[in-house]
């Protein structure tokens, strides 16, 4: 019997997983939360592009947690609320749903999520008789589940750097390109997401869920950036980056270990490939291992439907969509890369 999935919004990841839902032939979607006004009503395929599913939108977040489904696929934004999405997660699993999500990203490695935080979704779990399982492409499957399967190969791991160099001018996502991540503003100031902490806050749970995998204990973690500004006017998806500001951004966040830096996450994000010649290059996810033996691997992500940023979307999606299957059949509680049984996609019999 298909196991019976809501799919909570419909924002850059959501519209992707609402179909792969609907065409994973161990699921079926039952319902769909839509935070819009205007999507509430409409079909739930319609509202992603594709044939209608016969399943209607809504805002109705009482009477979808009253349907008769097993797990939640939770994919809201969580950038200027992560409180209610907390909130609304341990409300889900408290209810007897279990839930996959790409939402809050600390939430991959929960006891790395800030205090208390992955107290409360155990908390929830255990009253539920649930279980909670976060993921996605980056922080995700791009740098941590890479990593932890190929440390398998080594017999002596020294530093480990996790990579995303990735060109967003194609992305359409305004708010996060422009008030979270900061792209057009005058100075890095302006960037919350390079705000103090941020960059730690997001992806200091996959150095620590890499740590704990290989047993570092780690000193503690550091983070540094640098930006590029805008020789010129950009035209990008998102809208324009006016000359002068914001146009491309390195950051590093840094697991250090008796006094050496150990585990790394860097971002390379530019707007035009020939900027910044002097950052690395690439296009992808790049995984750097220096050990006994040495590993380099690399990831790139492409789509018959889209470029790298849709497929990344996409990616970021299925990474939880498939995994929903394990997580139903898991014994309550929150569940990580170095927990969950392995999977993998899942497709029609012949």
């Amino acid at each position: 019997m298909a196991i019976r999935v809501i799919q909570w919004a419909t924002g850059t990841v959501g519209i992707h997983a609402v179909p792969a839902i609907a065409a994973h032939p161990d699921l079926e979607l039952a319902g769909l939360w839509v935070h819009s006004d205007a999507k509430a009503g409409r079909d739930a395929g319609e509202l992603c592009g594709g044939p209608a599913l016969g399943v209607t939108a809504t805002q109705d977040a009482d009477a979808l947690l009253g349907l008769d489904a097993e797990v939640v696929c939770y994919t809201a934004s969580s950038d200027t609320r992560p409180g209610e999405v907390i909130d609304d997660l341990c409300r889900i699993l408290a209810g007897g749903k279990d839930v996959v999500s790409t939402s809050y990203v600390p939430l991959l490695f929960p006891t790395a999520a800030g205090e208390g935080v992955g107290d409360r979704i155990e908390a929830a779990c255990q009253q539920g008789g649930t279980s909670f399982y976060s993921s996605g492409i980056d922080p995700g499957f791009g740098n941590a589940g890479l990593t932890v399967h190929a440390l398998a190969l080594c017999q002596e791991v020294r530093t480990v750097r996790m990579m995303e160099i990735v060109n967003y001018a194609t992305w359409d996502n305004p708010f996060t390109m422009f008030e979270i991540m900061g792209f057009g503003k005058p100075d890095a100031s302006h960037s919350l997401l390079l705000a103090p902490g941020s960059t730690t806050l997001a992806w200091g749970p996959v150095i620590e869920l890499v740590a704990a995998a290989i047993g570092l204990p780690l000193d503690d973690i550091i983070e540094r950036h640098e930006v590029l500004t805008a020789s010129d006017d950009i035209e990008i998806a998102s809208g324009t980056i006016a000359a002068g500001t914001v146009s491309g951004m390195r950051f590093e966040i840094v697991g250090r270990a008796g006094g050496t830096e150990r585990i790394v996450v860097e971002h390379v994000t530019r707007l035009r490939d020939d900027d910044a010649p002097d950052w690395p290059h690439g296009a992808g996810y790049r995984i750097l291992v220096e050990g006994e033996p040495h590993l380099k691997l690399e990831l790139e992500l492409s789509s018959d439907w889209g470029d790298h940023n849709h497929a990344g979307c996409l990616a970021t999606a299925m990474h939880v969509v498939n995994a929903i299957p394990r997580v139903v059949a898991a014994s309550p509680g929150v569940k990580t890369m170095l927990s969950l049984p392995v999977y993998s996609a899942t497709v029609p019999s012949p």
